[in-house]
């Protein structure tokens, strides 16, 4: 069991008077301490039900949102996650600038091994747009030139 030393900073978990962001906040995202910092290990949140709002119309885009990634030091709390991808319901950007801003904001947060993080967003316009974005530390380079040339489609 983990100490409350170790869930210091760790506040939204069980809080039950948590409100909801009404714009993008990633100052939500809270981290924990990797208890296995000697092994790589991967860790994949979904989420189903990410949406946005087109930067031009202002209409909601919907989308499935994948996140994994190996962790070092630091991982990102569940709820804190939750909280900081709710937060897009109201912001105004390009699917592919979402997954970027998402990338950018947890690579930040966690300084992680390799992160990827990948939109299935709903067609609009029949056209379905599904962005990938990844970083990787120098160890983890070449995981991330299999996993972007694995990201493009073959068929569909």
């Amino acid at each position: 069991m983990r100490s409350d030393q170790e869930l210091n900073g760790v506040t939204l978990l069980g809080n039950t008077g948590v409100k909801y962001p009404s714009q993008y906040a990633p100052e939500v995202l809270e981290t924990f301490v990797n208890k296995h910092p000697e092994r790589e290990y991967l860790v994949t949140f979904l989420c189903p039900e990410f949406t946005s709002l087109c930067p031009k119309t202002g209409q909601p885009d919907f989308a499935k949102i994948i996140i994994s990634y190996i962790p070092r030091l630091k991982m990102v709390e569940s709820k804190s996650l939750k909280l900081y991808l709710f937060s897009f319901r109201n912001h105004g950007d390009f699917h592919e600038d979402c997954v970027n801003i998402i990338l950018n904001d947890l690579v930040a947060l966690m300084d992680p091994r390799y992160i990827e993080v990948k939109g299935i967003f709903t067609p609009r316009g029949g056209i379905a747009i599904h962005p990938f974005a990844s970083y990787a530390d120098e160890q983890h380079r070449e995981l991330a030139a299999q996993r972007m040339a694995a990201s493009f489609p073959s068929t569909f």
